[in-house]
C-alpha cells in the first residue's frame, strides 16, 4: 500500500462519513448520536473478534473496516460539535505511540517484553500525573470490559506493584481454598454465601490462568466455541440415529455426547 493510497481512503471515508449526516445524505445516519454509535463500536468490536477467531483474512478485513467506520463516525460527531477532529485523533494516537516506545523512536535500552512493559506503565504514569489524574494503578481498566477480561486486567495491574501471588503453586491453593469455601456454602445452602463464594472463586482462576500465561477471556470463548461444536454435532447425531433433540431423552443427549466427547475431533 502506497502513502497515497492510505491517505485517500482514509480522506475518502472521512468525507462519505460527512455526506451521509449532511443535507441530502441518509436520515437514519443523521439521527445517531454517540449513545447510540457507541453500542454499534462494541457490536462491531466482538465482530472483529470472532472474524479473528474464524482465522478467515477476507472475514478480519471486512470487519475492521466496519469498526473503522464506527471510529470515523463517531470522530465525525465530535467534529461537528467543535470538540475534535479524525486528524486530531490520529495525530494524538501517533504522539502516545511515539512517547510510549522510547526503545524506539528514543534512546531507551530495554532487554525485553517485559522491561517494554514496566517502561509503558511508567510512562502512562507520569502522563496521568501531568493530567492531575487520580494515580491509584487500578484507574482506566475499563467499567464495561466482560468481567473476565476486567478481572485480569484488574489483577494484571495490581501485580505491577508487586500485589501478587508467589507462583501458580501459590495461587492454586488460592483456588482450592476458594473452592473449599464455596463447597461449605452450598452445603449450607446460603444463597448468599454461594453467590460470593462463586464470584471469589471466579477471581482467583482468572489469576490462575494468568499466572500461565492465558486470559480468562480468551479461555472461555474457546470453551464456548467448543461447547457449540459438541452441541451441534450432538443435534447431528440425534438427527442420524432418527430421535432428533427435540424428541430425544437425557440419556439419549448425554449418550451422543459422550461419544462425540470421546471421538476427541
Amino acid at each position: 500500500m502506497t502513502k497515497n493510497r492510505l491517505s485517500g481512503a482514509v480522506s475518502s471515508l472521512n468525507d462519505l462519513v460527512f455526506r451521509l449526516r449532511g443535507p441530502g445524505g441518509c436520515p437514519w445516519d443523521a439521527e445517531q448520536t454517540d449513545d447510540t454509535a457507541k453500542m454499534y463500536l462494541i457490536e462491531e468490536a466482538y465482530e472483529v473478534l470472532d472474524a479473528i477467531g474464524s482465522k478467515s483474512p477476507e472475514d478480519v478485513c471486512e470487519e475492521l473496516g466496519d469498526l473503522i467506520f464506527q471510529v470515523f463516525f463517531i470522530a465525525a460527531l465530535a467534529k461537528e460539535r467543535g470538540e475534535f477532529d479524525l486528524t486530531g485523533v490520529i495525530e494524538r494516537i501517533t504522539e502516545k505511540m511515539i512517547r510510549r516506545h522510547p526503545h524506539v523512536f528514543g534512546d531507551k535500552t530495554v532487554t525485553g517484553s517485559s522491561d517494554v512493559s514496566d517502561n509503558w506503565d511508567r510512562i502512562k504514569r507520569e502522563e496521568k500525573k501531568e493530567n492531575n489524574s487520580p494515580l491509584s494503578r487500578l484507574n482506566n481498566v475499563p467499567v464495561n470490559l466482560p468481567a473476565l477480561l476486567r478481572a485480569h486486567r484488574l489483577s494484571e495491574r495490581a501485580s505491577k506493584v508487586g500485589f501478587d501471588w508467589a507462583g501458580k503453586e501459590e495461587i492454586w491453593e488460592k483456588v482450592e481454598e476458594e473452592f473449599g469455601e464455596l463447597a461449605g456454602a452450598v452445603k449450607e445452602n446460603n444463597e448468599k454465601k454461594v453467590r460470593e463464594e462463586m464470584g471469589d472463586l471466579m477471581f482467583s482462576l482468572v489469576n490462575l490462568a494468568r499466572h500461565w500465561g492465558f486470559n480468562s477471556e480468551q479461555l472461555m470463548q474457546d470453551s464456548n466455541r467448543k461447547f457449540i461444536n459438541r452441541f451441534e454435532r450432538m443435534e447431528s447425531e440425534l438427527r442420524s440415529s432418527g430421535s432428533g433433540i427435540d424428541k430425544a431423552g437425557v440419556e439419549d443427549m448425554n449418550r451422543a455426547w459422550d461419544k462425540i466427547k470421546s471421538s476427541g475431533k
